[in-house]
């Protein structure tokens, strides 16, 4: 794994960067397929609109979400790396919150279904969180505990994770949650081979990321401990998955009640 590509310059290329930046033209890419194929290319050009707006919402929110609600007793003590996001701390979660906050104002001030345009979505979003889990990894950040064994990662010097735990083999928890991911992503692709109400496919996407990240979380080990021994992103997977199956629930209802009439 290697931090940096190559210099130009003195100027690093940031493997973090760029491997993120190929996640978000991916997720778009991905979207833009699901738009055409499905005969809803009317949707194409908001999808293009839409996409800049969700970028910088998203990374508001995904810093924002890193800062305040999963490390602030880093960031509270070393203020300096609040903005410093080439060095990770990125909540996809938080990134998730920020999009939809702002992309529903965007919907709904131009009149654009909310839940077609999620269900586009979901897919390529996922995608692109398996490729954000690979910029994990060349970083060094997102990574898991010791093992307690000789099997498992061993992170290079200069990275956050063996300036954490020295030279211990940690569990390769942003691999696995990569890997994971990208199942989901074939589970929605084979999901949408049938009809569902609008905005089951990223309900479903809800419900299945953050059980998986929740589990995913127990072998962390840059996360603080709170109540029942939980992180940050197991109380948000939690309060998401809830969220999302209750909603899930309405759309079904409101689908079949819509039949009946």
């Amino acid at each position: 794994m290697h931090q940096y590509w190559f210099y130009i310059g003195n100027f690093p290329i940031r493997a973090y960067g760029t491997l993120f930046a190929l996640a978000f033209i991916v997720g778009v890419g991905i979207t833009l397929y699901f738009a055409k194929v499905e005969g809803r290319t009317e949707y194409m050009e908001p999808i293009m609109d839409l996409a800049p707006i969700l970028l910088i919402s998203g990374l508001l929110g995904a810093r924002i979400w890193q800062v305040f609600f999963f490390d602030w007793a880093f960031y509270s003590q070393h203020p300096g790396e609040i903005i410093a996001i080439w060095h990770g701390g990125l909540s996809i979660q938080g990134g998730v919150v920020g999009a939809l906050l702002v992309g529903g104002i965007y919907v709904l001030i131009k009149k654009l279904p909310f839940w077609e345009l999620a269900d586009l979505a979901a897919p390529g979003l996922i995608l692109a969180q398996a490729i954000g889990r690979d910029a994990n990894l060349m970083n060094g950040d997102a990574f898991g505990g010791p093992t307690g064994g000789d099997y498992g990662i061993l992170y290079p010097l200069g990275t956050i994770a063996r300036d954490t735990f020295g030279n211990q083999p940690l569990w390769p928890a942003e691999v696995w949650e990569g890997q994971v991911d990208v199942i989901i992503f074939a589970l929605l692709v084979i999901l949408k081979l049938r009809k569902w109400p609008s905005g089951a496919i990223f309900l479903l996407y809800m419900v299945l990321y953050n059980l998986s990240r929740f589990f995913l979380e127990n072998l962390r080990g840059d996360s603080p401990r709170f109540l029942f021994n939980w992180s940050a992103a197991q109380w948000s997977s939690m309060v998401a998955v809830g969220i999302a199956l209750l909603l899930l629930v309405w759309r079904i209802w409101k689908d079949r009640q819509h039949e009946v009439v």
